[in-house]
């Protein structure tokens, strides 16, 4: 079974489109829609392993790829990684600056080592990315660059580090997207919301066992798919919103709506897109998880 996906055949056809965080999660499962439209795909990460098998999916269902392994927080070997892109196909039309992590902790227990991690991977690690395709390719060029942040409207409780650094990002990429859209450059974000994705299963205690809770927060009374994310990104890295920058999408089923006051109504009703053909439901979500 092939992606699939609600965007039209080929829309990336003759196109290099770069993935950071492309080893797992929602930016494994973009890599694969947009190397099921055509794309050429050079997905980074820090684990050589993970990349090798996301790389081998995706040629196994017909699609390009390429894999670099790094750290996107030390600015040398981000250099180094973009060059070697270049080298081989000459230009970077997208870029999803995707990768990044956090962990639960309230904020009066948060170290500044722990902090500044979380910035570097959040925040620091996204500006050094975007830059150097800018400098080395976009800048004559052209192209569309979208930021992964995250639903932080209303602040991030126990997630206070990651919060600041997301809306850092999304003011960053406004920024890009004044500076920037002289050459032709294009800078949006997006902001999901809670994504059944594999990262779920990372975390411990408390916090993981209010996740299968999550959905009776949600309006739409579910939890998000990566499909639902990954269709907004290629949406925002193709032709169709050429017109579109310096925005910041919420995917997020209206969490930030509403008031404590008033309850939400019971049901649910929404259909999930499920778009990804090798999608797995995170443990914790599974019964008995």
């Amino acid at each position: 079974m092939p992606y699939r996906s609600v965007l039209r055949p080929g829309l990336f056809a003759g196109q290099t489109i770069i993935v950071t965080g492309g080893g797992s999660g929602i930016g494994r499962c973009t890599a694969h829609e947009l190397a099921a439209l055509g794309a050429h795909v050079a997905i980074t990460g820090r684990k050589t392993e993970k990349l090798a098998a996301v790389k081998a999916e995706i040629e196994a269902a017909g699609g390009s790829c390429e894999r670099h392994a790094f750290d996107i927080r030390e600015e040398q070997p981000v250099k180094d990684a973009i060059a070697a892109v270049l080298a081989r196909n000459g230009r970077i039309h997208g870029l999803f600056n995707n990768a990044g992590g956090q962990f639960p902790a309230a904020i009066e227990d948060i170290s500044q080592r722990g902090f500044d991690a979380v910035v570097r991977n959040n925040l620091t690690g996204g500006f050094l990315v975007a830059r150097e395709v800018f400098n080395q390719s976009m800048k004559e060029h052209g192209g569309s660059i979208v930021f992964m942040a995250a639903d932080m409207r209303n602040g991030m409780p126990t997630m206070g580090h990651s919060g600041a650094a997301r809306a850092g990002t999304v003011n960053l990429a406004m920024t890009m997207a004044f500076e920037w859209g002289r050459a032709g450059v294009r800078v949006n974000a997006v902001s999901p919301g809670w994504i059944a994705s594999s990262g779920m299963d990372t975390y411990e205690g408390e916090f993981k066992r209010n996740i299968p809770l999550l959905k009776n927060n949600v309006p739409l009374g579910r939890i998000g798919t990566e499909s639902e994310v990954s269709s907004v990104v290629c949406f925002l890295l193709s032709e169709g919103a050429a017109f579109i920058t310096g925005i910041n999408v919420g995917i997020d089923g209206g969490v930030p709506l509403g008031t404590r006051n008033i309850p939400l109504p019971e049901g649910g009703r929404s259909q999930p897109y499920e778009g990804f053909h090798l999608a797995v439901t995170p443990k914790v979500l599974q019964e008995g998880g």
